[in-house]
């Protein structure tokens, strides 16, 4: 065993270049990729890993991902053992296995230096086709054979040398074939670029000196974590929402969450959790505790980055049958539409751990969209983003409008420029949805009105969630609204879904979403006179609801009207 040791200084070099490091490597993903929901969604998460699987650095694309992509390395090394090459690249994407829908691809490649494997890089992206049973992805699966191509740990590159009969397996399942290949030798461009970019460290430094400095590393976040743990008050906290439904019945679907601090030790059972069911919102085990952990990491420390040390003091129990532990052959396309309920729970159960933080639910699910033809005169296309919504209130400030959900971190919905570009589809209003925001002391976020014109003949789809169990308000503060879409034929009959399986629209159809907003915090009679005439000046909060709501009258000039307007505490 090494007896080298790193000092403070080489310590915090190291842990500032994997985080570089990582963030060069996203970046070389997204300069490359062919589809849009990764160069501009950045529907991504890349990491870099010591040479046992341990996470080092991470940057910025969906955070859900980042806390198991350890488990992938991990399923690679236990599958090939000591049969791992320089130049090795290895794909999977099984749904039980890293916990996402097949969409989600995650590459692994070593890193090898002077002979010697010294690390992992990794990139998991989201393939816009994988052979399932509607282009794009789908809103009606009951199965993983519904859901496209799974695969478990598979060399798809071997010593540099790209293996031709799984690259044919991969563009023969795939609708979009050349966007299939061009994403993933994005990813392997990530990889590639953080095998560069750590040789030149290990150039300078060694291979021991920087084993010493991430076990340094290491080390410090388990003693900070067990620190923050140890300060919070022990005792048990409950939660419980329900999701409107599993996509195939209407029946709601239970989400429980009991959150027990012991000491230094956090406990989270999901006990009381419906499931498996029907429809496709299972989930992998590997993703509800990676979701866990980043709803941890939102309430814990968030200042310091995820590493291989992290999350030491938290266990996870999921009942064997249980939405959240999906087995074949559940369907789990929409697995992570669950995961938004699941983090607001979590936060709340720690909002009254922490009560110096407490913040009320936002609104909590993707909100996705989507639209494509196969047999259009501009080409095969398909479009598929997310939208944002509002946040909740939180102790001395307002839930956030327009932001994408808790889950999905640095995911972006397509600009309407590149969306226009791309697609034949009009982006025609894109606004903040008035008095959605749960009325509070500080107000709850606004969610977003996003209306899509089609200029041809297509399909569309569409995924909202959290009419049942919208934001909830804190400490007196009120629920946020929730969703609503509405769908305006050319002739003007209209449709009001909410999830909807592709189905095809005439041209000139107009498809309106409307996203939730976020829950208040404290009672809304105590917000100031002037934030909620600004709040009303700026479109946020119409007069009428300021009057019913909070008890502020607005003239019909637009002045504050302190005399009918009830007074404040």
């Amino acid at each position: 065993m090494s007896t080298t040791t790193a000092d403070p200084i080489t310590t915090e070099v190291v842990r500032n270049f994997v985080i570089s490091c990582a963030q060069d490597m996203n970046a070389a993903l997204w300069r490359s990729a062919f589809s849009s929901i990764i160069y501009e969604g950045r529907d991504s998460a890349v990491a870099l890993l010591d040479e046992k699987g341990n996470m080092l650095g991470q940057s910025t694309g969906v955070p859900l991902f980042v806390g198991a992509i350890d488990v992938c390395v991990r399923l690679v090394m236990e599958a090939y053992g000591d049969d791992i090459h320089p130049g090795d690249i290895f794909i999977l994407n099984d749904s039980y296995l890293q916990g996402t829908h097949l969409h989600d691809v995650t590459a692994v490649g070593p890193m090898f230096h002077d002979g010697e494997l010294v690390g992992f890089g990794a990139a998991r992206a989201h393939w816009q086709d994988i052979g399932a049973i509607d282009p794009g992805t789908t809103m009606g699966s009951t199965s993983i054979y519904h859901e496209g191509l799974r695969l478990g740990p598979t060399r798809i590159v071997s010593k540099l040398k790209p293996i031709r009969e799984w690259y044919d397996l991969l563009t023969r399942n795939t609708r979009l074939k050349e966007t299939a290949i061009g994403d993933l030798n994005a990813q392997i461009t990530a990889i590639r670029t953080g095998e560069r970019r750590l040789a030149q460290v290990l150039d300078r430094i060694g291979a021991d000196t920087y084993r010493a400095a991430c076990a340094n590393i290491f080390e410090q976040a388990r003693r900070l974590d067990r620190a923050a743990i140890a300060e919070l008050q022990d005792g048990s906290y409950y939660r419980e929402g329900y999701l409107d439904n599993d996509g195939v019945s209407d029946e709601p679907v239970k989400v429980a969450l009991t959150l027990t601090i012991a000491g230094e030790r956090m406990i989270i059972d999901l006990e009381g959790s419906s499931g498996p069911v029907a429809g496709s919102i299972n989930c992998g085990a590997v993703q509800t505790a990676s979701l866990l952990r980043l709803a941890y990491k939102t309430m814990i420390s968030p200042e310091r980055a995820i590493t291989g040390g992290s999350f030491s003091t938290m266990e996870v129990r999921i009942p064997d049958k249980c939405l959240f532990n999906a087995r074949e052959p559940s369907a789990c396309e929409w697995y992570f539409t669950g995961l938004g309920l699941l983090a607001d729970l979590m936060i709340s159960c720690l909002s009254e751990a922490m009560p110096q933080k407490a913040t009320a639910a936002h609104y909590g699910d993707s909100m996705v969209a989507a639209f494509f033809n196969m047999e259009s005169d501009r080409g095969q296309w398909i479009a598929v983003e997310p939208t944002a919504g509002g946040w909740g209130g939180r102790v001395g400030a307002d839930g956030e409008s327009a932001l994408i959900n808790l889950v999905n971190g640095g995911f972006r919905n397509i600009p309407a420029e590149v969306y226009e570009t791309k697609f034949p589809v009009r982006v025609e209003e894109f606004s903040l949805r008035q008095d959605s925001g749960g009325p509070g002391h500080w107000r709850g976020g606004t969610g977003v009105i996003r209306s899509y014109r089609l200029m041809q003949d297509c399909f569309a789809a569409l995924w909202f969630e959290r009419a049942r169990t919208p934001a909830w308000g804190l400490n007196g503060g009120k629920d946020g609204q929730g969703p609503f879409n509405e769908i305006v034929y050319p002739d003007g009959r209209r449709e009001t879904p909410l999830k909807m399986r592709a189905k095809p629209f005439p041209k000139g159809t107009l498809v309106v979403t409307r996203t939730g907003g976020g829950g208040g915090y404290g009672d809304p009679l105590a917000r100031p006179f002037g934030e909620v005439a600004f709040d009303v000046a700026c479109g946020i909060v119409s007069p009428e609801a300021a009057a019913k709501d909070y008890g502020v009258v607005i003239a019909s000039d637009g002045s504050l009207d302190i005399a009918r307007s009830t007074p404040r505490p």
